[in-house]
């Protein structure tokens, strides 16, 4: 069995080509995961993906003293009879910003929670604030301490709630306090990401009453109590839409269920500008290289925009298209950090002076090199470019991939790619700081 610390060895020039199952969706498993608190009744959750990132939260679930535990490979059992403890541990929180979603339904139920300052991927301060701000107009008490915070309410009160952003993590901890608050609250400027939607069906699914997910206006009606639930995560778009590109660099034909398709609407566009064959129905989702790449332009924005978390891998496509492209990323300041990279590959690529517009001169050949994960997207990014590169690459700090794709070196394989993993020891990363935090300023949209 392959390790989280043993770097990925990828073989390039071998075509993607079959069908690949999708997990579950990391970033709906994760708030949908901490929902499961609001009720002391059994949850089951199926379809979560057994990676890292879900790995932490259940930890830090056992650690709060709640039954927790996968049957199978990702059905996940859960029940909050007995909380022991409001304060999430310090070594947890650190490893993902995700575990702040904890506090929501923390504080709901028993009046208190406490958290360290939420870290996780290398992606720079990702405040908290909008969250804050909300369970602050709901009622509480929020004392900000040097390591952590301690919030504190009674019991929360239904309010209108105007987002400064569309935070998803925000928005996702407010609705959750908001089903066990007393009165209506509505949440104006809220997130539509799709993932947001799949945790108001797990709410709706054990009692609670959401209305207007998925819209920037959601309603939630406080009950008292809410029961135990039984549902589906839905499908990883990010991961999805990885394949669907690995497919693309190497000019192959990748085969996925038709129902991630519906949410990749802004890719499916972007993809077909670039040159790419796709047949989208309800039963089938497929992507099929055309002889000839194109150039393309693209910025990133909120659902249904273009998603951030597939700019570095389409990035990474652009390579190997004919003409100049550009790149514009509008939510995280600095997050073409991992051009870097690629230009050790072989890529060429024009970062501007502010670290957020890139332009993509191609095709050119990209070749086997010593590069590292900066975070979970640029690792899948790097993981793309070995596929389509001349040679042998060796991809270090997979830890970050393994944090955000379940079992990915088995699914290439299973679509005919040369991937194998070693020992620590018989690789180190080329750069020695490539684990340490790259700061990525959240920006203000269009500015």
């Amino acid at each position: 069995m392959w390790g989280d610390d043993m770097p990925l060895i990828i073989e390039g020039k071998h075509p993607l080509r079959g069908e690949v199952e999708i997990g579950g969706a990391k970033n709906a498993a994760l708030p949908i995961i901490a929902a499961s608190l609001l009720t002391g009744d059994e949850c089951l959750l199926e379809n979560v993906p057994y990676i890292e990132d879900i790995r932490n939260i259940v930890r830090l679930l056992q650690n709060l003293g709640v039954a927790a535990r996968f049957e199978g490979g990702n059905t996940l059992r859960i029940k909050a009879t007995r909380i022991s403890r409001a304060e999430l541990p310090l070594e947890l929180t650190k490893k993902m910003r995700a575990s702040f979603l904890i506090a929501g339904p923390l504080l709901a139920r028993f009046g208190q929670a406490e958290s360290s300052h939420p870290g996780g991927c290398a992606i720079g301060t990702r405040p908290v604030s909008v969250d804050l701000k909300g369970f602050q107009t709901m009622g509480a008490q929020v004392e900000t301490l040097e390591d952590r915070y301690v919030i504190r309410a009674p019991r929360l009160q239904g309010e209108r709630i105007m987002l400064d952003y569309p935070s998803h993590t925000g928005t996702e901890n407010l609705m959750m306090a908001a089903c066990l608050a007393h009165g209506t609250t509505i949440i104006e400027n809220a997130s539509v990401e799709p993932e947001v939607m799949d945790l108001a069906g797990f709410l709706c699914a054990m009692g609670a009453r959401v209305y207007g997910a998925g819209t920037n206006t959601i309603r939630i009606e406080g009950t008292h109590r809410l029961h135990g639930a039984a549902y589906r995560v839905m499908p990883d778009r990010m991961e999805a839409g990885t394949f669907a590109l690995g497919a693309l660099i190497t000019g192959g034909e990748v085969v996925m269920d038709g129902s991630v398709g519906y949410w990749l609407g802004a890719l499916t566009n972007k993809m077909r500008d670039a040159g790419a064959e796709i047949h989208a129905n309800d039963d089938r989702y497929i992507v099929r290289a055309s002889s000839v790449l194109h150039a393309t332009d693209f910025q990133t924005y909120p659902y249904p925009g273009f998603p951030t978390d597939l700019q570095a891998p389409f990035t990474t496509l652009l390579t190997q298209a004919s003409g100049n492209s550009s790149v514009h990323e509008t939510m995280y300041d600095g997050r073409l950090g991992y051009v870097n990279e690629l230009t050790r590959m072989g890529g060429r690529i024009t970062v501007s002076g502010s670290g957020r517009t890139a332009m993509v001169h191609g095709p050119t050949p990209l070749h086997g090199a010593d590069v590292c994960a900066l975070d979970i997207r640029s690792g899948a990014a790097m993981v793309l470019a070995a596929l389509c590169a001349e040679g042998e690459t060796r991809i270090g700090n997979v830890v970050y991939i393994d944090r955000g794709y379940e079992q990915m070196a088995a699914k290439l394989c299973g679509l005919g790619a040369v991937v194998h993993r070693v020992a620590e020891s018989e690789h180190q990363c080329p750069k020695a700081d490539c684990g340490e935090p790259i700061e990525w300023q959240m920006v203000a949209m269009g500015k």
